[in-house]
């Protein structure tokens, strides 16, 4: 799919203002979660999760107005759709400083960009463990 241009003055918000380029991660549009859809049985838990599309759109919106970090977030958000929610809460405690040694963490950085094509995520883990290292808040590895 081609992400479309958008106008932040004239689109955001996207549920209200352009409601076309929305979709579940099942396909359905977002005009099709209702509360009536939702109680014929219509919509499961998966139509309510974000799609890495809508991120990305999300982030293209907030770097046009000048937010380049919440852009960069929102693109590392759309890479962590990809991975399960278990994995990212095990990421997330092995970013946690003097929990993982320099070699671990390249080791997650090198299995987010192999494993899932997280190039964003892989960097910002690199980077991690760059400063971690000149702040000697790094485990020692065993």
């Amino acid at each position: 799919m081609t992400e479309p241009i958008l106008d932040p003055a004239a689109d955001y918000p996207l549920s209200v203002h352009r409601p076309d380029v929305l979709f579940t991660p099942t396909g359905k549009s977002i005009e099709d979660i209702t509360i009536d859809a939702v109680m014929a049985g219509d919509v499961e838990a998966n139509d309510l999760r974000i799609t890495p599309d809508t991120l990305r759109l999300q982030a293209q919106l907030a770097e046009k107005v000048g937010r380049p970090q919440l852009g960069a977030n929102l693109r590392r958000a759309a890479e962590m759709t990809a991975i399960s929610d278990e994995r990212v809460l095990e990421i997330y405690n092995a970013l946690r400083p003097n929990a993982s040694s320099k070699a671990e963490l390249e080791a997650i950085a090198d299995e987010l960009e192999s494993q899932y094509g997280a190039s964003l995520l892989a960097a910002l883990v690199r980077e991690a463990a760059d400063v971690y290292e000149r702040r000697d808040v790094l485990a020692v590895a065993e």
